[in-house]
């Protein structure tokens, strides 16, 4: 069976799980964003991530997947996350397999975050965009599902200790809501890797 297939297979017979960073204020309105977990159809398939820029107004220096806000000429969530990966890294959405959407992720940032799980050709010849992303790179599908890679860590944030999950791969540091999505799809997919 193709990965494609596996993976929507997967995907819808799965329950759903709820994500939520704890700073998250209960009632708050929060903004439609969208991120694309590009997944590369290879033998051993790896999940797409960036490193945004330093100097960003928001989250920089993260790790997350490539994604932003819902704008109001997008369709939906997924011509969003279609759209941001094609600004962030030159994906073009004709090399997307579209699979299916992940569990909704509400920041305490204010963003409710709908992940796409599409697969992509490996090796694509992607340019980050300057002024936005420092640096692409793949971690293995399979270590991001490993629970055994989940750590929960703590924080203390304007006197409150919050917790949250942080995935290490070598010098990449994965944690906030895109360690959250990866554990939230990790419940979903189970055993799938």
């Amino acid at each position: 069976m193709r990965l494609a297939d596996r993976l929507r297979v997967a995907l819808e017979n799965s329950v759903g799980v709820a994500g939520s960073d704890e700073r998250l204020v209960p009632g708050a309105n929060l903004t439609g964003a969208a991120v694309l977990v590009a997944v590369t159809d290879r033998p051993e398939p790896g999940v797409l991530f960036t490193l945004r820029h330093a100097h960003l107004r928001r989250h920089a220096g993260q790790v997350a997947f490539p994604g932003g806000r819902v704008d109001p000429e997008d369709i939906d969530a997924v011509a969003a996350a279609l759209r941001e990966a094609d600004e962030e890294i030159g994906l073009a959405p004709a090399q997307v397999e579209l699979v299916g959407i992940s569990d909704t992720y509400r920041t305490g940032t204010g963003f409710e975050v709908v992940p796409v799980i599409g697969v992509v050709p490996p090796d694509l010849p992607l340019v980050p965009h300057e002024a936005e992303v420092a640096a692409l790179f793949e971690v293995p599908l399979s270590f991001l599902l490993a629970s055994a890679n989940h750590a929960r860590r703590s924080a203390e944030f304007q006197g409150r200790t919050y917790h949250y999950y942080e995935i290490m791969w070598g010098e990449w540091r994965i944690w906030g809501a895109t360690a959250g999505m990866i554990v939230n799809l990790s419940a979903r997919l189970g055993a799938f890797a």
